[in-house]
């Protein structure tokens, strides 16, 4: 059996080649990171070939330089941003335009007169989702309209759409593989959840040519292989799932009321909700979490767009902090109760709120404020918009039963335990917190046979820290409603 499983992990600011070990433990890691463009406000795009190159380098790095010999590599899983959305020339690769990455929100208008028009109740059913621009059909849309001559090319049948997945097999593949999984499928507006398939309807609601879009897979499956010039070998591509399913089943949370809670760029926090899909009355997601077998599991998902890109805008835009580990040091320093909210609404607000056209905003300020109460601030606004998600998923009567998380963020202990004091709730940090590639890697796994099921996966996940709630009811209850206030003022 061979050593290795590479995970290709895909990421909002940076891409990540993670070689785990065929017992799930990480051998070596390479990582990169790349630039963000504003073209205007609001609007967030990525180079496609800053995705392809630094995917492809992190990839080559994580071998040569642990001198790891390609044929000990057995299979890949990618795992990637979600909804970012390119499309390309389907003969020569090209893109036609960059990457419109999910945090942009250039589509709110489009978005509004669809609410307007009175297609959410259709468009929910279907997909499990809301109208907004997060998704990737209003920019798809907004690629074929916007961009001189794409639509009549895509007519023609001349190019083709991705989300990021797709894009990188397509790449790794030399074009043989036009293919997604159901996960990232799920996440277009463009899939139906239920039927498990493209839906015409949609289709023609956002008038998108069906001859653009690729086949959908199980997560775990067979994606292709990479050209034997990319790494030196045809390695299979065997798993594939968006960034938070991936860590819904690197958490192995696989039992429906079992939930994880990732803190990336954004935060997301995922509850299983078994082979049913629950419709939420609180502006909450209903999502594929992971198809296996041809069988579906889905999930109720809380989406927040901006949770460690606080600490990034901390550091580097106000520059209070010269290293995103220094916010710790200085949230010990300073009472929870210092009375200043940070609301990062810097491209609108996500769940359970979806204003696209919200922005930021710091109450609060005296002149006893200094920098350890703004970052301090900025720390806790990811842990009060989790409790929005919380509360939003009591509201619909789905308590999670355990948090799991994982993320970059994790490893700041003040942030967990003021996440269990603010959730009132038990908060558990795995041994391995790079459960987006592990996940991915999981899911390469199963179909290579390194693993034998999704109970094989639940045995190795192992509990590194918990935390406990310390802080009482009525702090908790008061720090909370200074939160929602905060949020009130800054809606549109």
């Amino acid at each position: 059996m061979n050593q290795y499983i590479l995970a290709i992990d895909q990421g909002t600011t940076s891409s990540r080649a993670i070689l785990f070990n065929s017992d799930g433990s990480i051998h070596a890691t390479s990582q990169q990171e790349f630039t963000q463009h504003f073209p205007k406000d609001a609007w967030i795009e990525h180079e496609p070939g800053d995705i392809w190159s630094s995917v492809l380098q992190t990839c080559r790095h994580v071998i040569q330089d642990n001198n790891v010999d390609v044929a000990d590599i057995g299979s890949i899983g990618i795992t990637n941003q979600r909804e970012t959305t390119l499309v390309w020339d389907r003969k020569t690769g090209e893109p036609v335009y960059n990457a419109i990455v999910w945090q942009d929100r250039r589509t709110a208008a489009y978005c509004e007169s669809l609410n307007e028009a009175g297609y959410a109740d259709m468009i929910a059913d279907k997909t499990g989702l809301l109208i907004d621009p997060y998704f990737s059909a209003t920019k798809l849309r907004w690629i074929l309209n916007e961009v001189p001559g794409v639509r009549e090319r895509a007519e023609k049948g001349e190019l083709v759409f991705g989300t990021v997945d797709t894009f990188l097999l397509w790449n790794l593949t030399g074009g043989r593989s036009h293919l997604t999984d159901a996960t990232n499928a799920s996440r277009t507006l463009l899939f139906n959840i239920h039927s498990q398939s493209w839906d015409e309807e949609l289709l023609s609601l956002f008038d998108i040519p069906a001859s653009m879009l690729p086949e959908v897979l199980d997560s775990s499956d067979n994606f292709g292989s990479l050209d034997a010039d990319i790494l030196g070998k045809p390695i299979p591509v065997y798993g594939v799932a968006g960034d938070q399913q991936a860590a819904m089943v690197g958490q192995t949370c696989f039992k429906p009321g079992m939930a994880k809670s990732t803190y990336g760029t954004g935060c997301f926090l995922m509850l299983n909700t078994g082979d049913k899909p629950l419709r939420s009355e609180h502006r909450l997601l209903t999502t594929v979490a992971y198809r296996i077998n041809g069988k579906p599991t889905y999930a109720l998902e809380g989406s927040i767009f901006i949770a460690g890109a606080t600490i990034q805008w901390l550091r580097d835009g106000l520059q209070l902090i010269e290293n995103a580990k220094d916010a710790e040091p200085l949230a010990v320093q300073t009472d929870v109760d210092h009375g200043v909210y940070l609301v990062p609404a810097f491209t609108g607000l996500g769940a359970p709120h979806w204003d696209p056209n919200a922005r930021g905003a710091i109450f609060g300020l005296t002149r006893d404020t200094g920098i350890k109460e703004i970052v301090t601030a900025g720390l806790q606004a990811v842990c009060y918009q989790t409790k929005d998600l919380q509360k939003a998923m009591e509201e619909d009567g789905e308590r999670p039963i355990a948090l799991r998380v994982d993320g970059g963020m994790v490893a700041n202990n003040w942030v967990l335990q003021f996440l269990a004091d603010v959730l009132g709730a038990t908060v558990d940090r795995p041994e391995i917190i790079e459960t987006t590639a592990l996940g991915a890697a999981y899911l390469a796994g199963l179909k290579a046979g390194v693993f034998s099921s999704l109970d094989d996966l639940a045995s190795r996940w192992r509990c590194e820290h918990r935390f406990e709630p310390v802080m009482t009811k009525e702090k908790r209850d008061g720090l909370y409603a200074g939160w929602v206030k905060a949020i009130d003022k800054v809606q549109s």
